[in-house]
């Protein structure tokens, strides 16, 4: 009878320990494995036409591991329509263009986040909204196709991550119903992990980060307006934007991935990039600036477990698809803070 007792104790012991390692292996699933280093991504921005040259290589020689596609549809603010994959658009916004780009990055070895992207002339994303349950559903029904389309295409190309949409501030705050249903979807045809973009001042109020793999946010949080802070300024600015990110992702237990983040190279750039835009060619050109604000996010968040990494915005392939002012623009490409990724990507890289 001892012996009957003791060998269920054993096997019970056993189970136990099966289900500890199981546990502790999905929340480790959950997303980047800090042992391995985190997601050291680059936006590559759409070109116009196809590559001339493989611009993969270059990417590779900054220690970067991770792409991000970003193929842009199209809605006015007020209308329903998402328009997308239009012989007019540049051929990396097409679905061809989102594949080929895909499959590049994959022959060299980098993952790739897909993320589709809705281009709002003269707004953003952040201020779709409208006043009918009707119109709400004409919308949603256009944009559901839109990202179901490029859901089948990351599965057909094996993208390692899609995201189910960005900054769509309002949409999230009241539409609830709608994101969890299209997220369901999403996972019907495509089998990676999926996340979604929120705004720096939006990922508080999104109600659905149980459902994906990552918390992403576009983080443009604005620092200080000083012309050129140090990094120590900027380092001391982060912590109590990390402390909420931290709470955040233990609520969810999700790591927190930044699906955006950048510094054009003028003055004040740790601020409010998006209102500098505004008149760009006449600001200062300060690449020390973007330099400092670039290298004092990497050393806040590097060795932080609940954060898994992030995608630079943006790198122009071959140069190509740019807006007239790379001086002054976010990517680093011959800049100061070309070095500054180039060495934090390499002293976190881990074969």
């Amino acid at each position: 009878m001892y012996y009957f007792v003791l060998m269920h104790q054993n096997n019970w012991i056993k189970i136990l320990l099966v289900l500890a390692l199981s546990a502790v292996l999905a929340v480790g699933l959950r997303g980047q494995d800090k042992t391995s280093s985190y997601i050291r991504g680059i936006t590559v921005v759409a070109p116009p036409q196809a590559f001339g040259a493989k611009p993969m290589v270059e990417i590779k020689t900054l220690h970067a591991d991770w792409i991000a596609v970003v193929p842009f549809g199209f809605s006015r603010l007020g209308a329903s329509g998402v328009h997308y994959n239009a012989d007019r658009q540049w051929w990396g916004e097409r679905l061809e263009g989102a594949g080929e780009t895909i499959r590049l990055a994959k022959e060299q070895g980098l993952k790739v986040l897909l993320k589709p992207q809705i281009y709002v002339p003269g707004s953003w994303p952040g201020a779709i909204e409208f006043d009918t349950e009707h119109d709400w559903a004409a919308w949603e029904s256009n944009y559901r196709r839109f990202i179901l389309d490029f859901a089948r295409l990351a599965e057909q190309y094996k993208a390692d991550m899609l995201s189910i949409g960005t900054e769509f501030s309002i949409s999230t705050r009241v539409r609830h119903e709608f994101w969890n249903l299209l997220i369901d979807e999403v996972r019907e045809v495509y089998s990676g992990e999926i996340t979604y973009a929120a705004n720096w001042d939006e990922y508080t109020h999104v109600a659905f980060w149980d459902a994906l793999d990552y918390i992403g946010v576009d983080a443009y949080f604005p620092l200080t307006d000083e012309t050129t802070p140090t990094i120590d300024a900027l380092a001391k600015a982060w912590i109590p934007i990390k402390k909420k990110l931290k709470t955040l992702s233990k609520l969810y237990n999700r790591p927190v991935l930044f699906t955006e983040y950048g510094y054009l190279s003028v003055d004040r750039c740790a601020h409010k990039n998006w209102l500098l835009e505004n008149g760009i060619h006449k600001r200062p050109i300060n690449e020390q600036a973007q330099s400092n604000a670039i290298e004092a996010l990497l050393r806040s968040f590097a060795d932080e477990e609940f954060w898994a990494g992030g995608f630079y915005w943006k790198w122009f392939p071959n140069m190509s698809g740019h807006e007239g002012y790379l001086a002054r623009d976010y990517t680093f490409q011959g800049k100061l803070a070309e070095k500054t990724i180039k060495r934090y990507f390499r002293d976190q890289h881990i074969e």
